[in-house]
């Protein structure tokens, strides 16, 4: 849910024009795109429109060997794009197949059809697209099962899809992990409240008082606000906001300068689904997952901290579940720590991967 937050300040970065900017970005791509290159034998790269729910949208597959366990990235936002940060985890393609899926709002998707061609946008049509996403990926990878990945927003619908849908998923793994619980838990809000208070921001900490904990009365303006808050109230996350996400996108190869409005108009035309996951009750909607569950979380992650995660997973009820703490990370915490997240990944769940049986 910071979309707004990310695209102000990639919009203003995208606005300054300075030619040194523009010449380290043609720099920045050139390097990037020699990284992405894939050349091994049993390498895939492929990207396209895929017809899903009814309009065009964006995959991306990528590894260097298609005989590698296969992740579906939900990214988050909503309406922001993972594919900017392909670059930063090249090295994931080496051990797992990543698809990486342009949401309807996001991406080149939106990009695509603009914001009269996205149709529905709510998080039960985001979950019906993934799960035809899910069935593309199947048939034309030939695997029986894929893992989920869901990041921040994604993760509302990682979840959903996680807990009714197990036959199509060997583990499901959360990042940015967004746990709701129906209204009752405030740790965000009430940290927010803190640092405003303890920086003097008078004006900014009025603002957000006023707004009120319950996030189901906020209106989308609220939601902005709160989210720009969050993000400049923390030295963490703005850094991370500035360096890893819009650096990313302004050096990213698989996107052209002509597409950058783009992407941050998309997050702006999605923050309209952010409400929508407010009144989600995730101890109502179920603790019990009947394949592997795993949580990598920041350890300072300011809008989707790990304390009420981590009472969420603690009720859990997998086969085999971990958590764990992506270290010095707040939000963005894999993209921030590539390295990390791929031990994580390489230690806890690829070796339960590999001794299930999938049909190619």
């Amino acid at each position: 849910m910071l979309g707004i937050a990310i695209a102000a300040t990639a919009t203003a970065a995208i606005a300054v024009p300075v030619a040194g900017l523009l010449g380290y970005r043609r720099l920045r791509r050139t390097a990037h795109a020699g990284r992405l290159r894939i050349t091994s034998p049993h390498g895939i790269e492929e990207s396209g429109f895929v017809r899903i729910g009814g309009i065009d949208q964006w995959i991306t597959i990528r590894g260097e060997d298609h005989r590698n366990p296969v992740i579906l990235e939900l990214h988050g936002g909503p309406g922001a794009t993972n594919l900017i940060f392909a670059s930063r985890t090249r090295a994931w393609e080496r051990h797992f197949t990543i698809v990486r899926w342009d949401m309807r709002g996001a991406g080149k998707t939106f990009a695509r059809g603009g914001p009269d061609g996205q149709g529905d946008l709510s998080l039960q049509r985001l979950e019906r697209d993934a799960l035809e996403v899910t069935q593309h990926i199947r048939a034309r990878l030939g695997v029986g099962n894929v893992v989920l990945l869901g990041c921040s927003f994604g993760s509302f619908v990682g979840l959903r899809l996680a807990r009714n849908h197990p036959e199509l998923y060997s583990a499901y793994v959360g990042t940015d992990q967004n746990i709701n619980a129906g209204g009752r838990d405030h740790t965000a809000y009430r940290a927010l409240l803190d640092r405003l208070g303890t920086a003097g921001k008078r004006k900014e900490l009025a603002a957000v008082t006023a707004m009120g904990p319950d996030k189901s009365a906020w209106s989308v303006e609220d939601w902005s606000q709160y989210n720009k808050h969050t993000v400049g109230s923390d030295p963490l996350t703005f850094d991370t906001i500035k360096t890893v996400v819009v650096g990313s996108l302004l050096s990213s190869p698989l996107h052209s300068l002509r597409e950058l409005p783009a992407y941050t108009k998309a997050m702006s035309f999605s923050q309209r689904v952010a409400p929508e996951s407010a009144t989600i009750d995730e101890w109502a909607e179920g603790t019990t997952f009947a394949i592997p569950f795993f949580i990598f979380q920041g350890e300072r992650d300011v809008i989707t901290p790990p304390e009420p995660v981590r009472r969420f997973f603690n009720d859990v009820t997998a086969p085999v579940k971990d958590f764990a703490l992506i270290q010095d990370a707040s939000h963005f915490a894999s993209f921030r720590h590539p390295d990390q997240f791929l031990d994580l990944m390489l230690t806890k769940v690829r070796p339960l991967l590999t001794s299930q049986p999938i049909t190619r």
